[in-house]
């Protein structure tokens, strides 16, 4: 039997998947869990011959059953970066017996079974890019060495005790499988909830029965669900992303030599100007140019009037004039690079500008 046990408490250390991108967890974290646990219905048989003799104090074929019990882990780990984390686990589970069942019949039934000890184990973050809303799926599994006590297993009629008292350690290994959510306010703490699946070689428990010193062979075969807190002690503050900045957008509306008035393909474009304001929008530049003919003075002037001209007809389509900011460079920044004097109807310009 302890061999069978054995090969399937190694086959309880799952496969860890290599292909999703895991979420980092990197450096030093403290975890801890409570919850239920059920422990499998177990067979109680007598180590050899003499035991199996001593053992008919409770009957043939003797079982146990359990209720559900309570359990508790408290995890020492270490996360890779790269979605591994490695970790020492300390774990306590307790259950009471249900029923102590054999031929013949019995009952009365006492007792509890208490399993505690430690476990290395191996996780595997699993990263869905926010499918989830931030909860983070993990898997992995683990070895180690658990610790098995019976204290008054068996039956109790009348006064009269037939019960197994005794302890003993076997290797055992688990699988784990558990969500994890982050805790935003709280950099580096995350909500915990899993279900392990643990078993060990079996144990060999010397028990006292009666008065009688009696080996026994029982399995230890246990369900648990836990909900928990995890805190990696390194964590950096979640940076809110800033909002995207929209692109600011130019149109240009051109102007005769001299001229502020505004002609009809003029008022074309300052009314596209005014229909793609939307959404991010918060001012709109309205800068008035001109050319290089003419005296300085005068071409400030005109680049002036020019603004003011374009800032009247965006109001007239319904912007408000708040959100208007009008300047005037005269023969400042040509489009075109001109000698002083030269007519260059690239220059005799107004830009739109929605930022």
């Amino acid at each position: 039997m302890s061999f069978r046990n054995t090969l399937l408490a190694a086959a309880a250390v799952v496969a860890l998947p290599v292909l999703a991108q895991a979420q980092t967890v990197s450096g030093l974290y403290l975890g801890a869990g409570f919850g239920a646990n059920y422990l499998d219905k177990t067979d109680i048989t007598g180590s050899s011959a003499t035991d199996r003799t001593n053992l008919n104090t409770l009957g043939a074929n003797v079982s146990s059953e359990f209720s559900w019990g309570y359990v508790g882990v408290l995890s020492l780990g270490w996360g890779f970066g790269n979605g591994l984390r490695a970790e020492i686990e300390g774990n306590y589970r307790q259950n009471d017996v249900s029923d102590v069942k054999a031929t013949p019949a019995v009952s009365g039934s006492t007792g509890t079974a208490t399993s505690y000890g430690a476990m290395l184990n191996l996780l595997y973050d699993i990263n869905l890019n926010g499918a989830l809303g931030g909860i983070t799926p993990y898997v992995g599994g683990g070895l180690g060495y658990i610790w098995h006590e019976y204290d008054n297993v068996g039956t109790r009629v009348g006064g009269v005790s037939n019960v197994l008292n005794g302890d003993n350690g076997a290797f055992g290994g688990q699988a784990i499988v558990g969500l994890s959510l982050p805790i935003s306010a709280v950099p580096g703490l995350a909500v915990t909830a899993e279900y392990r699946f643990m078993m060990t070689a079996g144990h060999e428990i010397d028990s006292n029965n009666a008065g009688t010193r009696t080996k026994v062979d029982v399995d230890n075969v246990n369900h648990s669900l836990l909900v928990g807190l995890r805190y990696a002690f390194n964590a950096a503050p979640a940076v809110a992303a800033a909002a995207p900045v929209a692109a600011a957008r130019t149109f240009l509306v051109f102007f005769d030599w001299s001229k502020a008035d505004l002609t009809d393909r003029a008022r074309q474009i300052i009314g596209e100007a005014a229909s793609a304001r939307g959404a991010g929008v918060t001012r709109i530049e309205v800068n008035g140019f001109t050319d290089r003919s003419g005296p300085a003075d005068y071409n400030m002037q005109l680049s002036i009037r020019r603004a003011n001209a374009v800032a009247a007809e965006l109001v007239r389509r319904g912007v408000p004039r708040n959100e208007i900011v009008t300047r005037g460079f005269g023969e400042e920044n040509n489009l075109v690079p001109t000698a002083d004097g030269v007519r260059e109807p690239q220059n005799r310009r107004v830009e739109i500008i929605l930022r």
